[in-house]
């Protein structure tokens, strides 16, 4: 279609402008043009005007010292009247010479004025030829657009296609046009900045959540991803329990009726081991040196347990308990999966936000995830994993289907079988 629309023959019947030899200079350059060029017509001038006085110097350095010889001359012999000679005659002759200098220079300058106001009218007519050659070019590229505007219409598909373009510049907007379901947000309200990080690499951020303050942790809780809950769902092992440890409060998710109390193993260990967890507690507080430390040089304030309180995730919202901003929390699932947990920040909601209760929380921070390739063919995303496989070229290996069948099986019967596989799921 483009194509099309270039070739049209309203195109062809334009006229041409070849704009080869047009070159379009900034007022700077053409001051820099006027200057450069008075400055070599002041330099001729100057060297012309120097050329003169040194002839015309030189021609009176020959008069002065013809005139010297003949006033020695006539100094030796004197006057009738019996009177010495004066030197008036050479006082009167550096006089006219003076004049004479003074004459010259008005005329050099006078000349040089007159060069410097016919070069700047010489560039202003210049500058206003390129103005009407910028016009002129201007006036033919609107009328070439005008012609190929008026000979193509837009069609309603096309327009249809550069609606689907348009794209949003808000991250939180964007997902929250994904609700169906509004629900408008009650003021005052408060806005919490949730991030989550890797359960191994405890220093990678993997998510990041805006929480509402009068929303509930079970919210939160079924936002966060994590690689552990799908592998416990492929392997049919799935538990819907969890906690919150915030402070001195564990808030358990008991929504499911076959969920567990993670937090009660805890509580019966504080009260029939208070020795070893008023160890642990403090190795927790100060580290293991300083602890290593007080068992040498001994402690004269020794801390206390806090006192451990119970309460469930589905019930308490963010504003109903006391947390502080950047302290590291714990969120526990599928068992001994743990994650760190920090509050980074916390506002009052402003009309720029989104202002639908049921799109909070909102994601706006995920981490890219790896993505494993195949060992073998390089191209294709990696499906299974073995282990201890003999005919592997590394342990673990990874293997598409495709692969992994070419490798393992010919007729859908297994090659052998001393090795381990696993579907493998990315990261």
């Amino acid at each position: 279609e483009l194509e099309a629309e270039l070739d049209s023959p309203q195109l062809a019947e334009s006229e041409d402008i070849c704009v080869d030899d047009l070159k379009i200079l900034k007022e700077e350059e053409l001051v820099e043009m006027a200057l450069k060029e008075a400055f070599k017509e002041d330099e001729h001038v100057e060297n012309a005007s120097e050329g003169l006085e040194n002839g015309s110097n030189s021609g009176y350095h020959t008069r002065s010292r013809k005139e010297h010889a003949v006033e020695n001359a006539s100094t030796s012999i004197e006057p009738s009247n019996g009177c010495p000679g004066t030197d008036l005659d050479g006082a009167a002759t550096d006089r006219k010479n003076g004049s004479k200098k003074q004459k010259r220079r008005r005329m050099n300058d006078r000349h040089v004025e007159d060069t410097y106001i016919k070069k700047v009218d010489e560039l202003a007519k210049i500058k206003q030829k390129q103005d009407e050659d910028k016009a002129t070019a201007k006036l033919h590229a609107l009328n070439a657009i005008s012609k190929i505007s008026e000979g193509s219409i837009p069609s309603s598909d096309k327009i249809e296609r550069m609606k689907s373009l348009r794209f949003t510049s808000s991250s939180g907007k964007a997902k929250s046009a994904d609700v169906k379901e509004h629900i408008p947000v009650l003021y005052p309200e408060t806005i919490l900045c949730v991030e989550v990080y890797h359960n191994i690499r405890k220093w990678s951020k993997v998510q990041e959540f805006l929480v509402l303050g009068r929303q509930t942790l079970t919210e939160i809780k079924d936002k966060i991803c994590c690689l552990t809950d799908q592998v416990m769902q492929k392997a049919g092992r799935y538990d819907p329990s969890g906690y919150f440890l915030i402070e001195d409060i564990f808030f358990n998710d008991l929504r499911d009726p076959c969920a567990v109390d993670y937090s009660e193993p805890i509580f019966d260990w504080l009260r029939n081991s208070p020795d070893d967890a008023m160890k642990k507690w403090e190795s927790i507080i100060t580290g293991e040196l300083q602890q290593k430390q007080r068992s040498v040089l001994g402690s004269v304030t020794p801390s206390r347990l806090p006192h451990f309180k119970a309460a469930d995730m589905h019930k308490t919202r963010f504003c109903d308990f006391r947390f502080q901003l950047g302290a590291r929390y714990l969120y526990c699932h599928q068992g001994d999966c743990k994650h760190t947990i920090v509050i980074r920040d916390m506002r009052s909601i402003h009309p720029d936000d989104v202002q639908n209760r049921a799109a909070y929380p909102i994601m706006i921070f995920q981490l890219k995830p790896r993505v494993q390739k195949c060992s073998v063919c390089k191209i294709t995303r990696a499906s299974k994993v073995t282990l201890d496989d003999k005919w592997a070229r590394e342990n673990p290996c990874y293997f598409c289907d495709y692969c992994y069948s070419l490798l393992h099986s010919k007729d859908e019967s297994p090659l052998y079988g001393e090795f381990s596989v696993f579907d493998y799921l990315h990261e």
